[in-house]
């Protein structure tokens, strides 16, 4: 009878510790400049870092700042919102590492809002600002991403048909290439008013997948402002891209470009220099100050 009670005993303090650890994890968690990750992440009690609000965050949650700071990188494993808002600077500041890697699972969203993802340029940058390896879809919005030695973003997911949109967001001045989408099958990626800058190699790499360019500028990058090889698709629209090495160019195997009201202006190279694959062009395109040749077929298709 005694070790009967023992063991009711005994299961009742797990089911009380198991209750109490489900618990912890809030529907939103706040972190704060001034906080520490001992806290239990609430407004008035805040975590220190984004690492440790999310382990206190539930699936679905978010993340809110309470004020400025730089709250660390972090790997993102379900599907959670992470929103800078409430600060005037949302720091994520990473030397020799990534910045944030989303590794979710195939039914997971990640929502990015309103960070300052920096790569610190000293003796060892970051590498990636945002990895997105797995999940269901990455929604990246008002961001400012820069100086990282691989890659300011890079779409390199494993999820088959993974969704992906970038809005009013600035990658730049990043010491290889700005944004980067290799996924490992297929995938959908919108840049919808994305800058593009000051990266010292490309702005833009489409690799595999489709991807869709809308309002957006790709400028003074030093290689080229959009390079397409692989079978990637990406069409451009409403877009400028001036002041790089080649606006636009192929570099391999058989991508496929669609090009309408873009403006090509002043590339020291060419505008486009499309030696692999195809890229059609409506006339509504503006081309002028670049230099050299282009190359390439060119295939126009005309207003429709």
């Amino acid at each position: 009878m005694r070790m009967f009670r023992m063991n009711t005993i005994l299961a009742a303090g797990l089911l009380v510790a198991a209750a109490g650890a489900l618990s912890a994890q809030a529907t939103r968690t706040w972190v704060s400049g001034v906080g520490d990750d001992a806290n239990p992440c609430s407004r008035t009690a805040p975590c220190k870092t984004f690492a440790g609000a999310i382990s206190k965050t539930a699936v679905f949650g978010e993340i809110n700042v309470l004020d400025p700071g730089g709250f660390g990188g972090v790997t993102i494993t379900k599907s959670i919102t992470i929103d800078g808002s409430g600060g005037s600077i949302a720091g994520v500041l990473v030397s020799g590492s990534n910045g944030i890697v989303i590794n979710a699972l195939s039914t997971d969203t990640v929502i990015l809002r309103n960070l300052d993802i920096d790569g610190v340029q000293n003796s060892t940058p970051g590498l990636r600002g945002i990895a997105f390896l797995a999940g269901k879809q990455l929604i990246v919005e008002n961001c400012n991403i820069y100086g990282f030695s691989q890659r300011n973003i890079s779409i390199e997911t494993a999820t088959a048909n993974a969704n992906v949109l970038i809005s009013n967001t600035v990658v730049h001045d990043g010491l290889n290439n700005g944004i980067v989408v290799t996924p490992a099958g297929a995938a959908n990626v919108v840049l919808d008013h994305v800058q593009s800058v000051n990266n010292a190699n490309i702005g833009l790499v489409v690799v595999n997948g489709n991807v869709e360019v809308r309002d957006s500028v790709f400028s003074n990058n030093t290689a080229a402002g959009i390079d397409l090889h692989g079978t990637g698709v990406a069409e451009v629209v409403s877009s400028t891209v001036t002041g790089n090495g080649n606006g636009i160019q192929s570099s391999g195997n058989t991508p496929t470009a669609r090009l309408s009201s873009v403006s090509l202006f002043d590339n020291s190279l060419s505008a486009v220099n499309f030696q692999f694959g195809q890229i059609f062009t409506y006339s509504n395109n503006q081309m002028a100050g670049n230099g050299g040749p282009n190359f390439g077929t060119l295939v126009p298709i005309g207003l429709q």
